[in-house]
């Protein structure tokens, strides 16, 4: 049949029908007149093309469609109804998966806590942590895939932005280095041998932008695609990492490594949470984005 021509008002309409074998209790159960439900009943014999109630004696019986229609029309109305009621999300029942994109530095400082978190209240839940790539490669078909996004400042289309914590960049070396210390001193910073890390998407370290903005080039030995591979050659070698200062302090004892603040001021890094547009009001993406803006604000709580 041609829905088109169907008002879906006549399906609640047809439910009490068939519930109350009554026109006049139909009528008084969804609030109508009773002629309004009487013809409610003609034209629901017309389209189904069936009477429907019959009367037997002094009351009114289902024909044998009207009771076949009973079970699949209630089933129907459920899922109509269930389109205009908001999703929920028990997280000690979900068995949900999330796909999270960031760069291993993030990884390091935000999902040993947030996966306790997760644990705790979602034991059936599971997370997809996807290396990170930059707008320039982030295609719309890669984004529809990503639940969360942890980066700095980039702009991601489609998708949300929350300030997630701020850090700030220093050197690391290992103990024992030659130069140490004296790394604080220009002359010394620009003399060492650097490890740059150039993660995907993007052309340079962005170190090596800012400092190019203050006329400056760092002597560069080798380049990596991390940090946590910049901090692990940093402690068995004599080369420099520029690197965010919480990372440091997360590996330093692990790797023997001491932070040493750098002859000029980087300021702060903020790294932000992205959320798409489209799950803005998704129970599940709430509740994760509530964990983790708990885990990143957790950690600007500690000193760096």
């Amino acid at each position: 049949m041609n829905l088109h021509s169907l008002d879906l008002n006549l399906l609640v309409a047809l439910d009490a029908l068939l519930k109350e074998a009554s026109v006049s209790r139909a009528a008084m159960r969804i609030g109508l007149s009773q002629p309004a439900a009487s013809h409610a009943l003609q034209r629901l014999r017309e389209v189904i093309g069936d009477p429907l109630l019959v009367r037997t004696g002094a009351r009114m019986e289902l024909t044998p469609r009207a009771q076949g229609l009973r079970g699949p029309l209630t089933q129907a109305l459920d899922q109509v109804r269930s389109l205009f009621t908001p999703d929920e999300f028990d997280a000690r029942r979900s068995e949900r998966h999330f796909r999270l994109m960031m760069p291993d530095l993030a990884v390091e400082l935000l999902m040993p806590p947030l996966m306790e978190k997760v644990t705790r209240q979602a034991p059936g839940v599971t997370i997809d942590v996807v290396p990170w790539r930059g707008p320039a490669i982030f295609t719309a078909e890669f984004a529809r895939t990503i639940d969360l996004i942890i980066s700095i400042g980039d702009a991601f289309k489609g998708f949300h932005r929350q300030r997630l914590y701020v850090d700030s960049d220093a050197l690391a070396v290992r103990k024992g280095h030659p130069v140490g210390v004296r790394l604080k001193q220009r002359g010394a910073f620009l003399a060492a041998r650097h490890v740059a890390v150039v993660i995907r998407g993007q052309n340079e370290d962005l170190i090596d932008h800012w400092l190019r903005g203050k006329g400056i080039e760092r002597r560069i030995a080798l380049v990596v695609p991390g940090y946590i591979e910049a901090l692990h050659v940093a402690a068995r070698t004599d080369l420099v990492a520029f690197v965010p200062r919480r990372l440091i302090a997360a590996l330093a004892r692990q790797l023997s490594l001491k932070t040493v603040t750098p002859p000029l001021d980087p300021g702060i890094d903020e790294q932000h949470m992205f959320y798409p547009t489209r799950a803005q009001f998704d129970p599940g993406s709430i509740w994760l984005r509530k964990l983790m803006l708990e885990t990143g604000r957790g950690l600007d709580q500690r000193k760096g």
